[in-house]
């Protein structure tokens, strides 16, 4: 789950744009919300479905009769299934494998017309999935285990981030570089992250008595200001903000220190997965190429996701840093060997045991890989 649900997005946007560290709002990454309204949904563009038939021009008089020709050809195009994929936020290059997947046409060749559907407050990816508002949506473990619980049909089919994107902020001239480093110190954090803390410092002998947890906007203002020695945040937000602000600052991945929540998850209903495979296999398809491309050009991807959205007030330069920095828990050497969103009974495995410390008990049967296992039948890299 994200930070704030209220304020964890509106912070990037206007900080990115210039407002300044102290302001917070605006939008940029996924998973919660705020008050303002969805962006508007990015539609593909479909292709004609039907070709102009040729002028026939009349032949003319003889005494001979005249030869019989044959009526010309014409070949109807391919006919595009409609299907939605639900985002899990607003737009920004969080999504911008996604973005390149639909400029370029790849849904398209697996036979779908695709639309990227932003999220926004109150909408929740995985009740789009259920209502059938959409073949795909992304969604986090936690939240889909917390669904499968209270009785939704749901599979997990991909991982795009191979490492939770939660982090421990600070300064780099007083840094935290592991949990112990928490004890004595102030925090600042939304109250609905408690129990994220509490299994980080339960699974590396942190005594949570003696961090000072202070309830705090979702913005660094507090860390630069000097009233906290550290941020409960995402990667590829509050950091990138600071360093983007010229504020040198240190990161501590909750993931490389036992806490295993896949996020950004891509899910689908049992249904679909049996009725419209093809269609759900074509869409993975088609994002994983986008997302091949994605990792050989970030620069690339943040100027496609500035271009596309030129109202959202998003700077080039805080772009390019977060999808830069988004390659560090997107890809793996597990990707690298079974290819972009794969999966590993291991890491099934740890997710079993965090989410069950957080209060969401799953079994393996939520994750389903055959997808994947089909399109990396020949390899890592799919073509």
């Amino acid at each position: 789950m994200a930070p704030n649900q209220f304020s964890r997005r509106r912070f990037i946007g206007r900080t990115a744009a210039g407002a300044g560290l102290v302001l917070g709002g605006g939008r940029l990454l996924t998973a919660c919300g705020d008050d303002e309204a969805a962006a508007p949904t990015t539609t593909a563009a479909a292709p004609a479905t039907t070709t102009a038939a040729p002028t026939t021009t009349a032949a003319p008089t003889t005494t001979a009769a005249p030869a019989t020709t044959a009526a010309p050809t014409t070949t109807a195009p391919l006919e595009l299934a409609e299907a939605n994929f639900q985002l899990s936020w607003f737009d920004s290059v969080q999504f911008g494998g996604s973005y390149i997947a639909h400029e370029r046409g790849y849904y398209e060749r697996f036979g779908l017309d695709v639309s990227l559907v932003p999220g926004g407050p109150g909408v929740s990816p995985d009740a789009a999935v259920a209502a059938d508002q959409a073949l795909v949506g992304i969604s986090a473990a936690n939240f889909t285990g917390q669904s499968v619980a209270d009785g939704a049909p749901f599979k997990i089919v991909g991982v795009a981030m191979q490492k939770n994107p939660f982090v421990i902020a600070s300064l780099s001239d007083n840094p935290i570089n592991e949990p112990k480093d928490l004890e004595g110190t102030k925090l600042g954090m939304a109250f609905n992250n408690q129990l994220d803390l509490e299994l980080l410092s339960e699974l590396n002998d942190v005594d949570i008595s003696k961090i000072e947890v202070i309830t705090s906007d979702y913005d660094p203002a507090p860390l630069v200001n000097g009233e906290v020695d550290s941020l409960l945040c995402w990667l590829t937000d509050l950091p990138v903000a600071m360093t983007v602000q010229g504020i040198d600052n240190t990161t501590m991945l909750f993931a490389d220190f036992g806490y295993a929540v896949h996020s950004q998850t891509l899910i689908c209903t049992e249904d679909s997965l049996a009725n419209r495979r093809d269609q759900v296999l074509g869409l993975l398809k088609g994002d994983i190429l986008g997302w091949q491309e994605y990792r050989t050009d970030t620069d690339a991807a943040a100027q496609l996701t500035v271009d596309l959205f030129p109202d959202a007030g998003f700077d080039l330069e805080a772009q390019k840093l977060q999808a830069s920095e988004q390659l560090k828990i997107m890809f793996s050497a597990d990707t690298d060997e079974h290819g972009f969103l794969w999966f590993t009974d291991e890491s099934v495995q740890d997710n079993i045991r965090t989410l069950a410390a957080l209060g969401v008990d799953v079994t393996a049967d939520l994750w389903d890989r055959s997808l994947l296992e089909e399109i990396y039948a020949d390899g890592p890299v799919l073509t």
